[in-house]
This record gives structure tokens, C-alpha cells and sequence, in this order.
């Protein structure tokens, strides 16, 4: 069992308050790190305040030497970090080793976009009063960023805060899940490898009142937060003058259209639902298919399901293993047989055994329903038939959540109708809305968040923009 210091203000230093960190798998012990309380975190933000300037002017081949080294270490040692980021998130190895790449890509991306920071010529001669005049729009380092980020990628979500903080040139603290702080802790150890300033990341497991502080003080000036809308949209109210990004999952629709290519359409399902339990904040939660091919959709959908083979996250063979804790597969099977009970129809699955709850199929479902409503973030997936394209995007639409959106068809007008009626702040055709690529804009709306990550978007909202108007000679 190893033990993890944490990281402050470039600094690995131990606590009074140990954290142990269990698998959700077997419930054994895996290893040790500590709490940070109010002193490390301030600790943390003395030393980042300390080198913001320094970071400000940090040269852009010295972030990108620093962002190609974190991205080349992370490829070179995959299998290692993947053991890691599985054994503390009981995410299968296959999905932890994808992981893991996405974190080298996202690096990769990073040092790629310190190299293209926005700006803006403009001339200002349109009228009179320009005359003989240009501007000059540069985009500075906001300041200290608070990101905090979930369980569910315990990596690569983390990496969307801190890379882009790098590349923009903004200091970081961040706090991890008390549930995965492993593959972060290790991410702080090629972080402090490179060239950076001290206190440019700090990566700090918090207690209650800790984490509170990176919401309420002033010092930071944005706060990157991933995680449940109601946790989210409090943060917001309580954060101040700082801005505030906001990724909140969803309960995200696919539409299965009768020009689709059913065995497609069949083999990216399958992953979407299920891959790491449901734990996902675009995993497919409702699938809303064509009358005319339901019946043949289904019957290979099901097979499927049922050949998913379970077992402990590090064997590769692993499709689906446990969920992060006992009371969020409680929760699940809760949801699910409160869905029964008002009529709806378990097609498979449906059955939890201590933290693991079985891959599950239901039908006859009614919008109202929790497993419809709301993001059930566990391995189960609705499924109802619809008559015209216009009730598909109804159905969809007829949600407190808005993240992306999932379509199969191979008729150009339903993608083009896709993508003007649906409410999301992604359409994703002919795949599942759990695809993304480290680069492209993500994010949602309504219920789904505020503002959007991908490395460009993120680097944009780490940044002020500031005018220069000057005569010109």
C-alpha cells in the first residue's frame, strides 16, 4: 500500500488528517494521503499569488516545453497511471487506459494552443473619430483558478482544468474527489518535474470547509467546477464576483432512425450505456427508436447487454464492474423499482449485488419517472419507440438538461433538423452523445452547466480580454 503526499504550493508535505482510499470493488484499502485543511490551502494560495506575475510572463516555449513533457511522461508510463486511476475508480482497465490517452491528448492540445493565445487586430477608422487610430485586443491571464473535479475521470477531467490553466499562464489549485485522488497526486509528480514556477499547481484532497474557501474567496478569480447541478448551481450563488464555469452532466437522448445502420447504431449504444457503470455525464440514458426498426434494434441491443462481461476493473476483459460506492448503486436500484412500481417494464438486468448493479434495460417508461427526469449516473438505460422524427426531437428536448445529443440517420434533413431543434450544446451524428475528442467545445445548457471546456474554449475563459488604442504613426 503506498502513501501519497499532497502537493502545495510545489510542495509535497503530509497532514494531520490521513484520507484512506478504498477500491469500490473489493472495499480493500489501496493506500493513503491526507486532507488539506484551511492552513496548506493557504499555504497554497500565498505562493500562487506570490508567482502570478511570474507565471504571466512565463515564455510560451516554456509552457509548452512544460505541457509536452506532462503529455509524454503520461504516454510512456499509460499502463502504470491506468493500474492507478482503476484501482481507485473501479473503472475497467480497457476504459482507463482510453482515459489515460485522453489525458496525454489533452497535454498535447494544451501546449499546441500556448503557442496561438487570442488576439485581435481592429481597426478603427469606421468612423471619423477613428481616424488615424488602431486597436490591439490581448487576452491576459485571469488569475488564480479554483478547479474542482469529480470522480467519474478522475484524470482526464482534472487535466481539462489544469492544462489549460498552464497554457494561459493562470495558477491552480485543485481539489480531486476524496474518493480518487490517487491519479491526480501522481499527475502532481511529473508536474513538479517541469519547469513551472512553484505554486503554479497545487493539487489538495480538502476537507468541507477547505473546499468551501475555493467558492468563496476572492482571491480566485474563476472557478471551473464538474459535478451535480445542485452542487453547482449553489457554488455559483455563493461565489462572488469570480467567474464561474459549470459542467453538470445531463441525462443525455439518442435517436435511432429507420435509415440508421442498425449495427452501428447497436455496437456505439452498448458503450455509451455502459461503459464505467453509467458513470458518465453523457452516458446514454434514454434511446428513443423508430417503430418500424424497434423490434429488430432490440433484439440485437439485448444480446448485447446480456454478453457484457463483468468482473474486477484491472483484468482487460472487464466490460462492466462496480459503481464508486454502495449508495449510489442503492440509489439506482431505488430508481429503477420505483420505475417498475408505476408500470414500467424491466427487459434486462434490473438486480444489484453490493456496489455492482447489473447492466439494465427498461421500457414503458414515463417522463416523470427518476430514470427519465433525472441523470440516473448508473448503468441503466430507457428505451421507447417513436412514430415521426418531430416527436424524437420532442422527446428529447422534454428534459431539465441540455448537454449533448445523440442521433442516427443517414437523412441529411433530420441531421440538419438535428441540430436546429435540439437543446443541447452538442449534436453528435451517428454516434452516441458520450463521444468527445479533448479539443472540441463541451458544455450545456440549462441544467447542464454554464460556459464550455475543450482546450481553446477553456483557455478563452481563463483570459481578459484588454484594449490597446493607439495613433498610428
Amino acid at each position: 500500500m503506498k502513501t501519497y503526499k499532497i502537493y502545495v504550493g510545489g510542495e509535497f508535505k503530509e497532514t494531520s488528517t490521513p484520507l484512506n482510499v478504498f477500491s469500490p470493488y473489493n472495499k480493500e484499502k489501496i493506500a493513503q494521503t491526507y486532507l488539506a485543511g484551511k492552513d496548506e490551502l493557504e499555504e497554497a494560495i500565498e505562493k500562487a499569488e506570490a508567482i502570478k506575475e511570474e507565471l504571466k510572463h512565463f515564455p510560451v516555449y516554456k509552457r509548452y516545453e512544460a505541457l509536452r513533457f506532462i503529455s509524454d511522461t503520461l504516454k510512456s508510463n499509460r499502463e502504470y497511471y491506468a493500474e492507478v486511476l482503476a484501482k481507485e475508480s473501479a473503472k475497467p482497465l480497457k476504459y482507463a487506459l482510453g482515459e489515460i490517452d485522453r489525458a496525454t491528448q489533452t497535454f498535447l492540445v494544451a501546449a499546441e494552443e500556448s503557442r496561438r493565445l487570442p488576439k485581435e487586430y481592429i481597426s478603427l477608422d469606421w468612423t471619423p473619430a477613428g481616424e488615424n487610430k488602431e486597436g490591439l485586443v490581448k487576452y491576459f491571464p485571469i488569475g488564480l483558478v479554483a478547479g474542482i473535479s469529480p470522480f467519474n475521470f478522475p484524470m482526464n477531467l482534472a487535466v481539462h482544468k489544469i492544462a489549460p490553466a498552464i497554457a494561459s499562464g493562470n495558477p491552480i489549485i485543485l481539489k480531486p474527489s476524496r474518493n480518487t485522488p490517487l491519479s491526480t497526486l501522481e499527475l502532481a509528480k511529473i508536474i513538479d518535474q517541469t519547469d513551472l514556477p512553484k505554486g503554479a499547481v497545487s493539487i489538495l484532497p480538502m476537507d468541507r470547509q477547505a473546499g468551501n474557501q475555493l467558492v468563496t474567496d476572492d482571491r480566485f478569480k474563476l472557478l471551473s467546477f464538474t459535478g451535480s447541478p445542485g452542487v453547482g448551481w449553489k457554488m455559483k450563488k455563493n461565489a462572488g464576483r469570480k467567474k464561474v464555469l459549470l459542467e453538470l452532466g445531463g441525462n443525455a437522448g439518442v435517436i435511432v432512425t429507420e435509415s440508421a445502420d442498425i449495427d452501428r447504431a447497436v455496437a456505439k449504444n452498448l458503450v455509451g450505456s455502459f461503459a464505467y457503470s453509467g458513470q458518465v455525464c453523457i452516458h446514454v440514458q434514454r434511446i428513443y427508436i423508430q417503430d418500424t426498426i424497434f423490434d429488430k434494434f432490440m433484439d440485437k441491443f439485448i444480446e448485447g447487454v446480456k454478453n457484457l462481461r463483468f468482473g474486477p476493473p484491472e483484468d482487460i476483459n472487464t466490460d462492466i464492474s462496480a459503481m464508486i460506492d454502495e449508495d449510489n448503486a442503492i440509489r439506482v436500484e431505488e430508481w429503477v423499482n420505483d420505475a417498475v412500481a408505476e408500470g414500467a417494464k424491466i427487459l434486462c438486468g434490473g438486480k444489484r449485488n453490493g456496489t455492482y448493479y447489473e447492466a439494465t434495460v427498461i421500457t414503458n417508461t414515463k417522463p416523470h419517472m427518476n430514470v427519465c427526469a433525472l441523470e440516473i449516473f448508473g448503468p441503466v438505460v430507457t428505451v421507447e419507440k417513436f412514430h415521426t422524427f418531430d416527436e424524437a426531437l420532442d422527446q428529447i428536448n422534454n428534459s431539465q438538461y441540455g448537454l449533448q445529443a445523440g442521433v442516427f440517420t443517414n437523412n441529411i434533413k433530420e441531421m440538419n433538423l438535428a441540430f436546429d431543434k435540439l437543446d443541447v450544446g452538442g449534436v453528435i451524428i451517428n454516434d452516441v452523445p458520450t463521444f468527445r475528442v479533448d479539443h472540441m467545445p463541451y458544455g450545456g445548457i440549462k441544467n447542464s452547466g454554464l460556459g464550455r471546456e475543450g482546450l481553446k474554449y477553456a483557455i478563452h475563459e481563463m483570459m481578459e480580454p484588454k484594449l490597446l488604442v493607439k495613433d498610428i504613426l
